[in-house]
C-alpha cells in the first residue's frame, strides 16, 4: 500500500487507514472487542499499518483495543489519536451530552488547554501502550482556548519526544492560519465524500498552498454509500446515524439512488460499491489519507481491496457527473 508523507512532518502514513471510531461503539451502537482487535491485526498484517483513534472513541476503549492489537508491533504501526474531547470534567464549558454503549448519560466539554493537553497525552499513551504517539490531534475547536496555548503545548510534547507532529481536526481555514503561527501543523482531519465535499471550497485549496496533509474521515457517510442501507432501516439502541441530515428524507432517497448508479460503474469493474467509493476518495486532490472503520475482518479485507484498482478517467468521468447531480439539502 502507498505511504504518504504529512505536510512537513516525517509521519508517513497508508493512502488507506483504519479509521477506529466505530470500535469504541459510542454513537454506533456498541462493538464487539475480540472482533476490533482482530480487524486491526488483519489491517496491519495486509499493509494497513496506519490507525486513527481518539481518546473519546467508546471513552478510552478505542485506544485500548488499538493498544492490545499493535503490541509487539509498535515499530510497524503509525498510531494517529486526539484530544480535547473531555468526558470526566465536572466543572467547565458544557459541549454536548451523550450516552455511552450502556446507555448512561455523558456530558461532554471542549478542553485544549496546555495542562490538559499534557494530561491527556499521557492518559493516551498509557490506554494504548506506547511512549509515542506518532500523529496528535485536536478534535474539535475549543473557543475556550487559545489556538496558540494548545499549539505550544503540542510543541512542547514534540520535543519531549511524546508525538511526531501535532496536527488538528475539523478547523476551517481561519483556525489553521492562526494554528500556522505558532506551529506547523501537520494535517488538517476532515469529514469528505461523494455526498460531503465542502471542504473542497476552501481547506483542500489552503491545505495544498501551504503544504499541509488532508485526513479524509467518514468517507462511507457512516455505511450509507455502501448501499446496504434501504428507506425504513431500523438502527440499534446508542446509533445516532439516522439523526444526520443524509439520513433524513429527501437526501436519503436520493443519495440511495445516487449508490444505486454507481453500483452499474462498480459491477462493471467487478468490484464492490464501497470499494469504488473509497477509490475515489483517495484520489481526489489533496487528500493525503482516507480513514475506512471497520468492525471485523471481513470488512477490513474488503477495504483493503480499494487500492487494489485504478479508474480509467472514462470511469472518473461518470462517477463525477454523478455525483456533481446531487443535491444535498441541509436545512431539515
Amino acid at each position: 500500500m502507498k505511504y504518504n508523507k504529512l505536510g512537513k512532518s516525517d509521519v508517513e502514513v497508508t493512502e488507506l487507514a483504519f479509521g477506529a471510531w466505530a470500535i469504541g461503539g459510542w454513537l454506533w451502537g456498541g462493538a464487539d472487542s475480540d472482533d476490533a482487535v482482530k480487524a486491526i491485526e488483519t489491517a496491519v498484517d495486509h499493509g494497513m499499518t496506519t490507525i486513527d483513534t481518539a481518546a473519546v472513541y467508546g471513552f478510552g476503549l478505542s485506544e485500548e483495543l488499538v493498544g492490545k492489537a499493535v503490541k509487539g508491533k509498535r515499530n510497524k504501526v503509525q498510531i494517529l489519536t486526539k484530544f480535547g474531547m473531555i468526558w470526566d470534567m465536572k466543572k467547565g464549558k458544557f459541549y454536548f451530552s451523550t450516552r455511552d454503549s450502556e446507555g448512561k448519560e455523558i456530558d461532554i466539554y471542549n478542553l485544549s488547554s496546555r495542562e490538559r493537553v499534557i494530561s491527556d497525552c499521557e492518559a493516551s499513551l498509557k490506554r494504548l501502550g506506547t511512549d509515542y504517539i506518532d500523529l496528535y490531534q485536536i478534535h474539535w475547536p475549543d473557543a475556550t482556548t487559545p489556538v496558540s496555548e494548545t499549539m505550544e503545548a503540542l510543541d512542547t510534547l514534540i520535543r519531549q519526544g511524546k508525538i511526531r507532529a501535532g496536527a488538528v481536526s475539523n478547523y476551517q481555514v481561519d483556525l489553521m492560519q492562526e494554528a500556522l503561527r505558532t506551529l506547523q501543523i501537520a494535517s488538517n482531519q476532515v469529514p469528505y465524500s461523494m455526498v460531503n465535499r465542502s471542504i473542497e471550497k476552501e481547506i483542500i485549496p489552503f491545505c495544498l498552498e501551504n503544504n499541509i496533509g488532508i485526513l479524509a474521515y467518514s468517507p462511507m457517510q457512516r455505511g450509507l454509500l455502501a448501499g446496504k442501507i434501504k428507506k425504513g432501516h431500523k438502527f440499534g439502541e446508542g446509533d445516532n446515524r439516522a439523526d444526520t441530515i443524509y439520513y433524513r428524507e429527501p437526501n436519503l432517497s436520493r443519495i440511495i439512488s445516487l449508490t444505486e448508479d454507481l453500483g452499474v460503474i462498480a459491477a462493471e469493474r467487478d468490484v464492490t460499491l464501497a470499494q469504488l467509493v473509497l477509490n475515489w476518495t483517495i484520489r481526489q486532490p489533496g487528500i493525503t489519507c482516507t480513514l475506512a472503520g471497520a468492525r471485523n475482518p471481513a470488512q477490513v479485507l474488503e477495504n483493503i481491496k480499494a487500492v487494489e484498482f485504478t479508474l480509467t478517467d472514462d470511469e472518473l468521468n461518470r462517477i463525477n457527473a454523478l455525483v456533481a447531480g446531487l443535491k444535498i439539502e441541509t436545512d431539515i
